[in-house]
């Protein structure tokens, strides 16, 4: 028995094979130098040969020895193969080793790779994985690829046209390369004939993506095939949804990369802005580099007039619940661009805003400060209408959220409610109050100036306004009265504070005077 088994094989450090120095030695090349070498080294029986970096591990290294105890004899199959074909090549198990050696086998079988089936190519590539590096160096997974893509080219209108240093015979399915098409605008609805291959590649590593976008010639900023862009971002959707988990997001940042660079090469032209922020959602999490963040966040906010309070609520991060950072560099961006943005845009765009703020203003884990922020982030051109609130504020930051508005743009009922209300410090109150006051006094003498035509024609609608406004002027002299009551009543509660601290300091000086006689009084008591 130990003569049968005089060699001893660690592979990867995970496990070691007990073989034959003769058999193993008649098939690989590499083996029979390495014995050599360990019997100069060393007289021990029985030593062993450490591998390193094998492919596939102790699986594919067990493959390689029954196909050597089988003399030579192994069943190929899109499963086995690209395993057996790096395990070859690992192991020299070439011709000059012997006739007919696994190497020679293995690619005598791929010579037949441009009539395999679909789902033979799809096994092939996915079986890849544990070894994808060193498949890569080999060549093996371009052949694959490209015999992938040949088959998408001929059941699609997506062509491939051979480079003109090879020829296009179908034994040679390198040769072929991806011209993406020129009309966007048509790729952009989604269409059965370009997308029925994503789905099933959805199956595959992101390692071999990576190298599919690199082949398809759409590679880093590069990327302007949209039908690449849609695949992408179809992959990436289904790897986030997967119930599984993704395992390590830093594996899918290159792809997020390229995605992300993909749709700002045909930025507005194949994606609206709901489709943007679509994009954002799939790719935020997944490990986008920062500059590509920065340009999907620039071409989004550019367009920021046509989202909806749904796009904008994005969940936040660490218990917050929304994510009001992004929001706020988005508007950043928005009204940086407003070099002759038009005044109804503007508007739009205040519009959102404020539905946004009105919608997380509930949110007690949402700091001041951000709210403040976001109500600070538009010019006053933007807003219509200043009617806005947060339940949560104490007085100081009352007062700066209101110092934001413009009172003169507060409507006849937010100006009510703005004065009624108790939270609302009062110098606040007096100055919105004023601000209608003046307001309506240019009003009034706009409409009694008699030099003027346009106030003519709206002189009618004026008694009605005149009538509003007296009963506002006295609902706002009851509410003086009652801030003057209020005052006068807080001091008279200060002079009855200070008059109980003094008495409390009485009591407490008349204990502390106390206690000493009465500790001398004890032994007479006893």
């Amino acid at each position: 028995m130990q003569e049968l088994c005089d060699l001893k094989v660690l592979v990867n450090g995970q496990h070691t094979f007990l073989l034959n120095q003769k058999i193993i030695s008649t098939f690989s090349g590499k083996l029979k130098k390495m014995i050599k070498q360990e019997k100069k080294k060393t007289q021990i029986k029985g030593s062993v040969i450490k591998i390193n970096g094998f492919p596939g591990g102790p699986n594919g290294f067990e493959l390689v020895s029954r196909f050597c105890y089988n003399k030579g004899k192994i069943p190929l199959s899109p499963s086995n193969i690209s395993l057996l074909h790096c395990s070859a090549i690992f192991l020299e198990m070439t011709e000059e080793i012997t006739t007919c050696n696994l190497l020679h086998q293995t690619e005598t079988f791929l010579e037949g790779l441009f009539y395999w089936t679909w789902n033979d190519i799809l096994t092939s590539l996915k079986a890849s994985d544990s070894f994808i590096s060193y498949a890569d160096l080999s060549g093996l997974l371009e052949k694959l690829i490209n015999s992938l893509l040949v088959k998408i080219s001929a059941n699609s209108d997506i062509t491939f046209t051979p480079s003109s240093s090879s020829s296009s015979s179908p034994e040679t399915p390198s040769d072929f390369k991806f011209s993406p098409s020129t009309k966007t605008p048509d790729i952009i609805k989604p269409c059965s004939s370009r997308t029925w291959w994503f789905d099933d590649l959805t199956i595959l590593p992101p390692k071999i993506i990576e190298k599919v976008a690199k082949i398809m010639g759409s590679f880093g900023i590069d990327n302007n095939s949209l039908i690449l862009t849609k695949f992408l971002l179809h992959y990436l959707k289904t790897a986030v949804q997967r119930p599984g988990g993704i395992g390590s997001r830093s594996e899918y940042g290159g792809l997020a990369d390229y995605a992300v660079n993909g749709v700002i090469s045909v930025g507005k032209v194949g994606f609206s802005c709901r489709g943007l922020f679509w994009v954002m959602r799939v790719v935020c999490g997944l490990g986008l580099s920062k500059d590509c963040m920065t340009q999907l966040e620039r071409l989004i906010g550019g367009m920021l007039d046509q989202a909806t309070l749904d796009d904008l609520l994005v969940l936040g991060h660490d218990g917050a619940v929304y994510d009001v950072n992004l929001v706020l560099r988005l508007v950043r961006v928005f009204v940086n661009e407003d070099d002759g943005m038009c005044s109804e845009k503007m508007k739009k765009g205040g519009r959102l805003i404020d539905k946004y703020m009105r919608e997380i203003s509930p949110d007690q884990s949402l700091k001041v400060s951000k709210f403040l922020a976001v109500a600070e982030s538009l010019p006053d051109s933007a807003r219509d209408c200043f009617d806005e609130s947060h339940p949560a504020l104490n007085p100081e930051e009352r007062t700066r959220l209101c110092r934001c508005l413009n009172y003169e743009k507060l409507t006849l009922e937010g100006c009510k409610d703005l004065a009624k209300n108790p939270r609302i410090p009062p110098s606040i109150a007096i100055e919105a109050l004023l601000s209608q006051q003046s307001k309506h006094q240019s009003k009034n003498s706009i409409l009694e100036s008699p030099n003027s035509t346009e106030t003519r024609s709206i002189s009618y609608g004026g008694e009605e306004e005149h009538e509003r406004w007296s009963e506002f002027s006295s609902e706002k002299e009851e509410m003086r009265v009652k801030l003057e009551r209020m005052q006068c009543r807080v001091i008279e509660l200060e002079k009855v504070c200070q008059e109980m601290k003094g008495q409390m300091s009485k009591i407490v000086k008349n204990k502390v005077y106390s206690r000493p006689a009465l500790t001398r009084a004890m032994p007479k008591l006893c």
